[in-house]
């Protein structure tokens, strides 16, 4: 009965291990996903800003043009280091979490060793 509860246990654990590295996944694919968003960004701000921006319309760009761009720009930045900074701490969480699960997981396999 023992080792029938220590396996279910451990199937358990094992499930919720699985999970968190599934989500630990998809985070730091969306962290990725935030960090090209952010380069295309400055990208864009660089072509905005840029002579040769400029020539290929064939009109000059007004200041007003830039600076609009420059405050659309900046917002979405602003916007993608929050989502940053709240992946960043979603992923620690997640990753104290996976640890906790861990060492629960050993000192169940242990107390039930000793048991038997």
């Amino acid at each position: 009965q023992v080792e029938e509860e220590l396996k279910a246990a451990r199937a358990r654990q094992a499930g919720q291990l699985r999970e968190m590295g599934r989500r630990e996944r998809l985070l730091r694919a969306e962290l990725r996903r935030a960090g090209e968003q952010l380069a295309s960004f400055k990208t864009q701000v660089m072509q905005v800003c840029s002579p040769a921006a400029a020539g290929s319309t064939g009109k000059p760009i007004t200041e007003q043009q830039v600076i609009e761009k420059v405050r659309q720009i900046w917002d979405e930045n602003q916007q993608s280091h929050e989502r940053e900074k709240c992946l960043q701490e979603e992923l620690s969480f997640r990753l104290t979490k996976e640890k906790e699960a861990s060492a629960n997981i050993e000192v169940l396999r242990n107390s039930l060793l000793k048991l038997q």
